[in-house]
């Protein structure tokens, strides 16, 4: 399976090709939107074309998750030790988004492979920004305690009006996602995957993988989540995180991998209805042709066709059948 990339593709080469060509000058305006509904906007002007403009506009959150100055909890603490100095956080940012970044190009670091490394971060802008209080809670797991301000059961914004739960335990963080798809086709699909999902769980080379469980119904822990939290029509996944998942740099992979883990899921359901599409319009076509070659008189035809000769007729032969 294709486990999604942290950073922003386009952002990232955005980035890359204003650094090459930063003497040149040229104004830039970029819109695009993201999965998850996370919208991005760069701009930059040719009066200071070092410096780079970077808007984010987060999913719109439901009313359990609660977003401090509009973004969540931590998000800022977070951003700062992410790019420290070349990133400055304006506010207000700009008109219809959560975050605006100034981004000076001229205080990158001359290292090329550590220049690189912190353009990718920047280009994880919505890892680091949504991530934030996912990052918090599992950093407290590593020491095995709870922070003292977070309560049995925590709501994290990934989608529009929609969110996933953690309950942090001392030696344990479990994690659960209400999955809720549109289209009923993706609803069978993502059942199926989701039940398949669990049972590779259960394959002797991922032992040391999170636990992982699949419900038709809300789990005991969502006891108290509010009634409208819980209308996932794909049914519930759990994940139970220990200590050793988020040891070192495991733990940048966990959260990555727990906030884009819709977006994973939705990724595989129409990659294989995408391949279900391909194989029967095959099989049409396979059909099709055995119908052909099952029509009456066609082999017969194709024989005479193949068994006739012609014989080319002189002047005086072509003149005397035409009377």
């Amino acid at each position: 399976m294709i486990l999604l990339q942290s950073h922003s593709r386009f952002l990232l080469d955005t980035l890359l090709n204003r650094l090459q060509n930063i003497e040149k000058a040229v104004e830039a305006d970029y819109h695009w939107a993201e999965f998850d509904d996370v919208r991005y906007h760069i701009q930059v002007t040719m009066k200071n074309p070092h410096i780079l403009l970077l808007s984010v506009s987060l999913p719109t959150p439901p009313q359990e998750t609660v977003f401090l100055g509009g973004l969540p909890s931590g998000a800022i603490e977070a951003i700062k030790a992410a790019y420290g100095a070349v990133v400055q956080i304006l506010d207000p940012p700009r008109d219809g988004f959560n975050l605006t970044l100034k981004l000076n190009l001229s205080k990158l670091p001359p290292d090329e492979e550590y220049k690189h490394a912190l353009l990718v971060k920047i280009a994880s802008v919505r890892e680091v920004v949504l991530g934030a209080p996912l990052r918090g809670i599992l950093k407290k797991l590593t020491s095995r305690t709870v922070a003292s301000n977070t309560d049995g059961l925590v709501a994290l914004v990934h989608r529009p009006n929609e969110s996933f739960f953690l309950i942090p335990q001392a030696e344990k963080v479990t994690v659960i996602f209400p999955m809720r798809f549109k289209d009923s086709i993706d609803i069978v699909l993502a059942t199926s995957f989701l039940q398949e999902f669990v049972e590779a769980r259960r394959m002797a080379g991922l032992n040391t993988a999170p636990p992982c469980l699949w419900s038709p119904t809300p789990p005991l822990e969502l006891k108290e989540a509010p009634a409208e939290a819980l209308s996932a029509n794909a049914g519930f996944v759990t994940f139970v995180i220990f200590p050793r998942h988020v040891e070192g740099k495991k733990l940048d992979r966990t959260v990555c991998s727990l906030s884009t883990f819709h977006a994973y899921v939705s990724y595989h359901v129409k990659c294989s209805e995408g391949f279900m599409h391909t194989r029967m319009r095959r099989r049409v076509e396979s059909l099709i042709e055995a119908l052909d070659r099952a029509k009456p008189g066609m082999e017969n035809a194709k024989n005479a066709s193949q068994s006739r000769s012609f014989k080319r007729l002189s002047l005086k032969e072509a003149r005397a059948n035409s009377n």
